[in-house]
């Protein structure tokens, strides 16, 4: 097992590129499913999350090819319609084969894949989406059995937005019969991206982005050529650390129309910031303003980014409030943060956070993937030695961090333990 050793000081300069984002490449490289053919994906990053879904891809039939960055999928391989427990349990995401299986399939076995450290995370809203467009769902032994000989347009809501309900059921109606009405959709640019293949692939999406989402279902897909987004999580942990140790760091290929919310906290706590295109220049100031936050579904403040913001603010001036709406357990973080010398007060889903002069290096846990970043964070602007251990949760979602930080003047490294 591996834990990253950081040494704190440093005021980070220099470019880092953003890598493909984890959360649009994973539903769509299920969306091979959907189509016979060669599928060709671009710019997709090196993560234990994207390879446990080619994994489970291979398993499911789907002929699955990798060279660097590009990720080639054959779905006409398809014929397995169960996704066992000891593919699915890696990683949430892997429920996202429900929809296509039983689109293409007219059938579906999937492992449910339980909680998580961030919170439980249920499918029941996939479950409800999918009997309302005539399938039959039975849970058993700890599986969700889905059919329908043919899938029929319906109108679905959701009683709170869902990412990857709003995914999965998008795949799902693409090849249904008759039209399908997602309301209380997902507006996350990932959705957005998703629905941009499916179109291409031949479906016929409208209104992705927004609350209502309309889906005509088509006979057929087809196979295509495409490019995935660059991450927007991984960009905006990048501006917070340049903030965080009065860096000035130039943040390139990432798409700041998806930041929106960030940007204009980061630029409340005295953080300058210039956007020139697809890059993002961001120089931190000598005094950090302490700033509330809320998270919410986008387009308000990402629970992704909570706990990176979250150490900004043990930095800052005065008294924060940082308040978790999304997840339950979001908060995992704090009591090694604490052990850094961190002033936090934890009541409900709220922290309240007093900035103090300086943090301390210390050997911490990482509990989840962006628990991970938000120590690794505390370890760049700590005095002394910090030591991040079980990073396998920061490998699911972050590509080489440790090497992208050592390149802007961070001392770091990658130890086998």
């Amino acid at each position: 097992m591996d834990k990253i050793v950081v040494e704190g000081g440093a005021s980070l300069k220099g470019e880092v590129k953003i890598s493909g984002s984890k959360n649009a490449a994973l539903p769509i490289l299920v969306s091979s499913l959907l189509a016979d053919g060669w599928n060709t994906y671009s710019n997709v990053p090196g993560l234990r999350d994207i390879k446990s879904i080619k994994q489970l891809l291979s398993y499911l039939g789907a002929k699955v090819e990798t060279d660097g960055s590009t990720v080639r999928i054959d779905g006409s391989g398809l014929c397995k319609s169960e996704a066992p427990y000891d593919l699915v349990r890696k990683m949430r995401a892997s429920i996202l084969v429900l929809g296509p299986l039983v689109a293409r399939l007219k059938k579906a076995r999937v492992s449910l894949p339980g909680g998580c450290a961030i919170g439980a995370r249920p499918i029941n809203l996939h479950l409800k989406g999918l009997a309302r467009l005539g399938a039959s769902v039975e849970l058993k032994h700890g599986y969700v059995e889905v059919s329908a000989e043919r899938l029929k347009g319906n109108e679905i809501y959701f009683d709170i937005p869902t990412v990857t309900g709003t995914e999965n059921l998008m795949m799902a109606a693409v090849l249904a019969d008759g039209v399908t009405v997602l309301r209380n959709a997902a507006c996350e640019p990932e959705i957005v991206a998703l629905a941009d293949v499916l179109n291409k692939m031949g479906a016929d999406i409208h209104g992705a982005g927004a609350s209502i989402i309309t889906i005509k279902g088509v006979q057929s897909m087809h196979p295509v050529s495409v490019s995935i987004i660059p991450d927007r999580i991984e960009a905006g942990t990048f501006m917070v650390s340049a903030a965080l140790t009065r860096g000035d760091i130039t943040i390139l290929d990432c798409q700041p129309a998806h930041m929106g919310t960030l940007i204009h906290k980061l630029r409340l706590t005295g953080t300058a910031i210039k956007i020139d295109g697809k890059n993002i220049h961001v120089i931190g100031s000598d005094e950090i303003e302490s700033i509330d936050i809320k998270t919410l579904p986008y387009p308000g403040f990402p629970t992704d980014m909570q706990a990176q913001f979250m150490v900004l603010m043990l930095i800052a001036k005065g008294l924060s409030i940082i308040s978790e709406t999304v997840f339950e357990n979001r908060f995992i973080h704090v009591s090694e943060l604490r052990r850094m010398g961190a002033d936090i007060t934890i009541s409900g889903n709220s922290a309240m956070i007093k900035g103090v002069p300086m943090l301390l290096g210390a050997p911490v846990i990482a509990t989840d993937l962006r628990a991970s970043a938000s120590l690794i964070l505390a370890g760049l602007v700590a005095r002394g030695k910090t030591e991040v251990h079980r990073v396998y949760h920061l490998d699911r979602g972050y590509e080489a961090i440790e090497k992208k930080f050592a390149r802007l003047g961070a001392s770091i490294e990658r130890v086998r333990e």
